[in-house]
């Protein structure tokens, strides 16, 4: 890619698999800030690519648009406690999906009739609601 490279909210918008509102919205909350043509028309460059990668891969894992706003816009100190806090809730979801996965596979994989009698099934759910009985 050539720095000096732009493209059209339809020529990006057709890059990213996404429609062109799409990055009119991002723009219109602050997210994006393309420069324009002698006609008004958009004119997203390099810089734009990597403010709309930040955008996709946050919304994927699961950051609002006025987070990324605020991760995007901080200072750099700033940036790094956001993103540093961010990190730190993405690990606890992976843990948590990890989890998950082993009480599901357990349950497809199980040979008991009934997975929820399953000694094996209740030890992985004990890790969910611990071993004591609620109050």
């Amino acid at each position: 890619m050539r720095s000096s490279e732009t493209w059209s909210i339809g020529q990006l918008a057709a890059r990213l698999g996404r429609p062109p509102h799409v990055l009119r919205h991002w723009e219109t909350v602050g997210l994006l800030r393309p420069a324009r043509d002698v006609g008004g028309r958009r004119c997203y460059g390099p810089d734009d690519l990597s403010r709309i990668a930040v955008i996709v891969r946050g919304k994927e894992a699961g950051i609002g648009l006025d987070e990324l706003k605020a991760i995007l816009d901080a200072d750099p100190d700033a940036r790094l406690r956001l993103l540093q806090a961010h990190h730190a809730e993405l690990d606890r979801r992976i843990t948590a999906i990890q989890a998950s996965q082993r009480l599901t596979r357990h349950a497809v994989d199980c040979e008991a009739g009934d997975f929820t009698t399953c000694p094996n099934f209740q030890a992985l759910a004990r890790e969910v609601i611990g071993d004591g009985v609620p109050a």
